[in-house]
């Protein structure tokens, strides 16, 4: 593989050294660019875009050829594991995932497989590495996967949900099956990390959308404890350099101590926790990474550079800071305004930091 050109977003994750705060935007390869949709409308839809790897691979590098963008980020989507599991995974246009088996039952959770994800999301592999070999090590690449009990949502609820009703009566009415179903998710999630990190992921995020719906005792033994036992076993080390670990839980910063104590090496933190308490209360053990409301980017280019230096000021000076958004950019979102975000962090932090990398 190439040497790495930039890697100061690895750095940043384990605390080291940069020379500006690196940056990357959750979604980046995404509906709000032009190409993208061209891209997509050439695959066919979205699940045959996933499943090509030339085209995963040229969706993945777009964002890149337009920002100073510090990671690229698989393009794939976090229901490939139920997919794999045989749950048939299909997309309503407007309506968004659905699945044509969904799982409610003891039996249910007996039957699901859990996946090779060498054979049986082969897919992803061959995408990853044809990444790696595009980027020909100008950023890193970021490898990911949904939460055991993000995944679980959509599966038994069989697609997005409102209120949670199905995944929540099985949590408090039938905690083993739903144990057991979050295990296998575990087992799966871990996998399939691992084989991306084989395949080339030199960083990999676990996204817990759905964590923040459930009370504190309930997010630690339904979502936390699922995550932290896919930290423990996963590739910490590949290629002869530390694969960082992010976690992130959307509308989490309530538990940030707990997550902290989970086994990654960063915690992504969403817009409605102050970045600066972050760093104050765990800092001190975890990279942050984050976190600019995403509507930020309809504002006028000086107020998004007003929101990038508050974000800044807040972490204040020193290492353990990737900024980001505080969820994926949304599909409005006007190019223009992105580059003038992704160009105010590097311009604008290079000050915080009084060593250069």
């Amino acid at each position: 593989m190439a040497e790495l050109k930039n890697d100061r977003f690895l750095r940043a994750l384990l605390r080291e050294p940069v020379d500006v705060t690196p940056v990357w935007m959750m979604r980046q390869a995404g509906r709000y660019l032009p190409e993208y949709r061209e891209t997509r409308a050439q695959a066919g839809d979205f699940l045959s875009l996933c499943k090509n790897r030339e085209l995963a691979c040229e969706v993945t590098l777009q964002p890149l050829e337009r920002f100073e963008l510090d990671a690229a980020i698989l393009f794939s989507d976090i229901l490939t594991i139920p997919d794999a599991m045989g749950l048939g995974l299909y997309f309503e246009t407007g309506e968004g995932p659905r699945f044509r088996k969904i799982i409610r039952t003891e039996a249910d959770v007996a039957a699901l497989p859990v996946p090779d994800a060498a054979s049986d999301l082969d897919y992803v592999m061959a995408a990853v590495k044809e990444i790696r070999g595009a980027l020909a090590g100008r950023v890193p690449l970021i490898g990911f996967s949904g939460s055991p009990w993000t995944l679980a949502t959509y599966m038994v609820e069989g697609g997005s949900s409102k209120d949670f009703r199905h995944i929540k009566q099985m949590m408090y009415a039938t905690p083993e099956v739903m144990h057991a179903l979050l295990d296998k998710l575990a087992q799966s999630v871990t996998g399939y990390l691992n084989e991306q990190i084989r395949a080339g992921a030199q960083a990999v995020q676990i996204f817990d959308t759905w964590g923040g719906v459930l009370s504190g005792p309930m997010y630690r033994e339904f979502s936390l404890k699922y995550m932290a036992q896919i930290c423990s076993g996963l590739i910490r080390e590949h290629e002869g350099r530390r694969v960082p670990v992010i976690l992130f839980t959307k509308n989490g910063g309530q538990w940030l101590e707990a997550i902290a104590d989970a086994g990654a090496d960063a915690l992504g933190l969403d817009w409605t926790t102050d970045i600066g308490d972050a760093r104050r209360r765990v800092g001190d053990r975890v990279a942050l990474q984050g976190n600019m409301d995403p509507s930020v980017l309809y504002a006028p280019p000086a107020r998004i550079r007003a929101e990038v230096e508050t974000i800044l000021a807040g972490f204040g000076e020193g290492n353990g800071h990737v900024f980001n958004l505080g969820h994926g950019i949304h599909q409005f979102a006007d190019p223009e305004h992105a580059r003038v975000f992704v160009d105010a962090v590097h311009e604008l932090s290079a000050r915080y930091h009084s060593h250069k990398a």
